[in-house]
């Protein structure tokens, strides 16, 4: 998904009094939930509910980090709730997801049955198809159940030139040897 982007200056010449976008240039114009009392999406998670406005720095890979520790879902075969941090990093190529909609599909998993490692791949498969982002890592940290431990890691890279992916993987590489990355 290929988008022309726009300099900030261009976007203020052309429209200054444009209520789609903010002081600081981003685009808001389209966003559903954000502002509004939202539905809790009680079909279960779909990447539909996930919503993205344009990334303003596509020419400048950085890491967006989103840690979800209150999320809940059901075990397929029990019923039993199961509960999780769920962390989703990506690299944003054109587009960002924005944050009320990603609480919103993380809820939408409270009433879904489904296996830990299933819920995982099911995240990234969704923020991929949401953001077709240059790279995307979410790590599903179940909370011990019967004693035991259960951690699943999912990436994907998108297929891109040689060059920026050699300078995406370094970026991944190093971001990975951080430590406390969600500490305050």
């Amino acid at each position: 998904m290929t988008q022309k982007t726009e300099s900030p200056a261009s976007r203020t010449a052309a429209g200054a009094a444009d209520s789609a976008y903010t002081r600081s240039q981003d685009q808001t114009g389209h966003l559903r939930t954000l502002g509004v009392k939202a539905e809790y999406p009680h079909a279960g998670p779909g990447p539909h509910i996930l919503e993205a406005f344009p990334n303003n720095f596509p020419d400048r890979p950085y890491i967006v980090s989103i840690a979800f520790p209150e999320f809940t879902s059901l075990c397929p075969v029990t019923g039993q709730p199961d509960f999780a941090t769920i962390v989703t990093e990506y690299i944003p190529d054109q587009l960002c997801v924005e944050s009320k909609s990603f609480k919103l599909y993380m809820f939408a998993y409270r009433n879904h049955q489904s296996f830990m490692e299933t819920i995982t791949n099911t995240v990234l498969d969704h923020m991929t198809e949401a953001l077709d982002p240059l790279w995307c890592r979410v790590k599903g940290l179940f909370t011990p159940r019967g004693g035991t431990h259960l951690h699943v890691f999912a990436e994907r890279f998108k297929q891109v030139e040689a060059e920026r992916a050699a300078m995406v993987r370094e970026m991944v590489s190093e971001w990975k040897r951080e430590s406390g990355r969600h500490t305050v």
